[in-house]
């Protein structure tokens, strides 16, 4: 870039009502923040394990290089170009694709009511680990004691232990949203993502010399090719690239959104990329080496001790915890990660509704943060600090990951290429200030090879919950909080378009910049 480019420097961009992020490093670290979250910790290490360990890098890179980062990449397109929220982005790319949009917003609604609830058990197990409140029986604790589970249903019997913490969790969210988007959310990930990145590398080593640390490494990463012939690996890798990534569901859009013009968005959606990835290999190695030594201690093969999701972090993790050297250190190092991951992905899925909101009605941030965060507060209160709470939160990650962000993310590809023939013009605008430029083999993933390569994914899970009901959980409770859910979200995309944009010129597109010369913004 030139010297005379504000935003060469990290100086503020030209001054936008909407907020904007000072200098591309922020935007870089928030989309990180976005990226990097739960599913890292908890599920990545899991899926590589039971999908060819070693093995398995090579689909997860073929998956990231031909699915994961031309899809980031169009997410970053669609935004920069548009300016604008997911719903306004698609409609000034295309009035017929705007419902896409607000399908996005409803995923992440979804998704943030649900998500704060883990946060806040995260939150209470940060404490738990100082003094191991768990016992001997952290499975028999994490659904007893503290979630007070019960059977498979619907309560409106408040845990306590929950609703204090996701209280204070909705709390955070509500200040940091109003702050906006450089001192609200930038601040907020140039703080945690540099703290998330040092706790978790703390807690690697940590766990790298612990007994039997060697044996977790090996079983993952001891490679099974006979795995690479096996379409549900290559189906996982796609998979774990969308859920890991935050692509398909608006956030990208939203956040590419409020970035100078002037910013290369093709080479920090590597940085981002890659970064993400290599913060699930870290996580791979630290939860791994962790295992081994848990299964050392019990005197078991590795593959009896390895889990994924709640199971892990809330059950195997404290196990580890009360027979491990230093285990209080670990534990704060593992839940403290959590938190740091989650709040830093949960403010950016609460933007997306925050900023299509702010669009829509042309509100102030105060009163669209104050129009999005209390219902969404008081709806994860209900639904999450209750005795059934666990099993609702199940139901509905299992099913709005499925069918609402992998679907959403073919509907939008094949939308944009061929309804809206838009792929053309974005890679145009992309090109313009970018240090990796867009050809055609951008529009040939975009447009056919990656929706053909989830609609395969799809396929899979959709066969697969129609064969065996998710979890032999009642089918009033899959029908409600999963086909329900998934549904409703779509049905409420369409009925968003029936309400007018208060000011209806907001929706003409604004004019790529033809001053925006490639060879000055390299230089």
């Amino acid at each position: 870039m030139t010297a005379s480019d504000p935003s060469a420097d990290g100086a503020p961009p030209t001054a936008d009502p909407r907020g904007a992020f000072s200098s591309r490093k922020v935007f870089i670290l928030a989309a990180i923040g976005s990226a990097v979250g739960l599913g890292n910790i908890w599920r990545f290490p899991y899926v590589a394990y039971e999908n060819g360990g070693g093995a398995f890098i090579l689909p997860y890179l073929v998956a990231l290089l031909t699915a994961g980062l031309p899809f980031l990449l169009l997410d970053y397109a669609l935004g920069h170009r548009g300016r604008g929220s997911a719903p306004l982005s698609f409609a000034r790319t295309d009035r017929r694709t705007e419902w896409i949009g607000w399908w996005q917003v409803g995923i992440c609604f979804v998704i943030a009511v649900y998500y704060a609830a883990v946060i806040a058990w995260a939150v209470r197990y940060t404490g738990f680990s100082v003094t191991k409140a768990w016992g001997d029986a952290p499975d028999e604790f994490l659904f007893g004691s503290f979630l007070q589970a019960g059977d498979p249903g619907v309560s409106l019997d408040v845990v306590p232990g929950v609703l204090v913490p996701l209280a204070l969790v909705w709390a955070a969210v509500l200040g940091i949203m109003a702050l906006g988007v450089q001192k609200g959310i930038g601040a907020t990930s140039v703080v945690f993502i540099p703290v998330l990145v040092l706790a978790f590398a703390a807690l690697v080593v940590r766990a790298l010399f612990l007994p039997g640390a060697g044996t977790g490494l090996e079983a993952l990463f001891t490679p099974d090719w006979s795995a690479l012939g096996q379409t549900s690996v290559w189906a996982a890798a796609f998979g774990q690239i969308f859920f890991s990534l935050s692509v398909g569901f608006g956030i990208m859009i939203t956040y590419s959104s409020y970035v100078s013009r002037r910013t290369d968005m093709t080479g920090s959606g590597l940085v981002v990329g890659l970064a993400n990835s290599g913060f699930e290999l870290l996580a791979g190695i630290g939860v791994f080496a962790a295992l081994g030594f848990m299964a050392q201690a019990g005197g078991v093969p590795v593959d009896e001790v390895a889990s994924d999701g709640l199971g892990l972090a809330f059950v195997a993790f404290p196990a580890i915890i009360s027979e491990a050297p230093a285990g209080a250190l670990i534990g704060v190092l593992f839940f403290g990660s959590l938190v740091f991951a989650g709040v830093t992905s949960l403010v950016s899925v609460i933007e997306v509704v925050i900023s299509a909101v702010r669009d829509k009605f042309e509100m102030s941030r105060t009163g669209a943060t104050l129009a999005v965060v209390l219902p969404s507060a008081l709806v994860s209160l209900v639904f999450f600090s209750t005795t059934s709470g666990v099993y609702v939160l199940d139901i509905v990650d299992h099913f709005i990951n499925r069918y609402g962000i992998l679907l959403v993310a073919v509907v939008s590809m094949l939308a944009v290429a061929w309804l809206a023939r838009a792929l053309g013009p974005l890679a145009a605008h992309m090109n313009r200030t970018g240090s990796v430029r867009l050809g055609r083999w951008w529009l040939v993933l975009i447009g056919a090879l990656t929706p053909a390569a989830l609609t395969v994914v799809l396929v899979r899970e959709l066969l697969t919950d129609l064969d065996t009901p998710y979890e032999d959980y009642p089918g009033w409770m899959l029908a409600t909080f999963g086909w329900g859910v998934a549904a409703a979200v779509v049905v409420t995309a369409l009925l968003a378009l029936r309400v007018r944009w208060r000011t209806q010129t907001s929706l003409v597109p604004p004019e790529d910049d033809p001053s925006l010369d490639t060879a000055e913004v390299r230089s």
